[in-house]
């Protein structure tokens, strides 16, 4: 078997297919092709026809996980998720999370403090929500306790912004509460604030 043209793609051109006898086998991206030393004319046993496709299938998994982390970070477990979810073998999740991780695209303890910056900045919650929505990524519950003790928001202020924003919205006191509780706040902050919202 032979390596009998190697073609960037039209549509991923940062891709290039690789053709062996004439026929397509698999796709590279640019830095994976010179790291394998892959050229027209190479010659190819069965076992190196095997690796070619694990290298290939490893090396699409990695640049679709680095194009998902484009768009925002990712805790390693939403990582694994959306991996098993494009059917790629266990052995080939691992590597790539590993591989990411040495690069520091993957790490639980900066994604949970960029949770956290990116809600005071976005949609301020309560540490309780903080906690829920941390939980729910999979974040360990050692790294939830470390950042959210080494954040320095003033709850009952972030409380105030939140009765400051969404009160038109609520002309009933009752429901007003159960909505600032559903955001995690104690029931108690709610009614001291309210109260001075409302001159006593």
């Amino acid at each position: 078997m032979k390596i009998t043209a190697i073609k960037q793609q039209v549509k991923r051109s940062d891709r290039y297919s690789i053709y062996i006898d004439e026929k397509y086998v698999c796709s590279f991206s640019e830095n994976e092709l010179l790291r394998l030393g892959l050229r027209i004319g190479l010659e190819l046993s069965s076992d190196d026809l095997t690796n070619l496709k694990d290298n290939s299938a490893r090396d699409k998994a990695y640049y679709r996980s680095l194009d998902l982390l484009s768009r925002r970070l990712r805790s390693e477990w939403e990582m694994r998720d959306y991996l098993k979810r494009k059917e790629y073998t266990q052995e080939i999740i691992d590597s790539v999370l590993e591989r990411l991780q040495e690069r520091g695209y993957i790490n639980d303890r900066v994604f949970a403090e960029r949770w956290i910056e990116n809600r005071h900045l976005l949609k301020p919650s309560s540490k309780r929500r903080l906690r829920q929505e941390l939980q729910q990524k999979h974040i360990a519950t050692s790294v939830i306790d470390e950042v959210l003790s080494a954040d320095e928001a003033d709850e009952r202020e972030v409380l105030r912004q939140l009765i400051e924003r969404k009160r038109h919205r609520y002309p009933d006191k009752l429901k007003f509460m159960q909505y600032l509780a559903r955001q995690g706040y104690r029931y108690d902050d709610i009614k001291a604030e309210l109260e001075a919202d409302s001159g006593g």
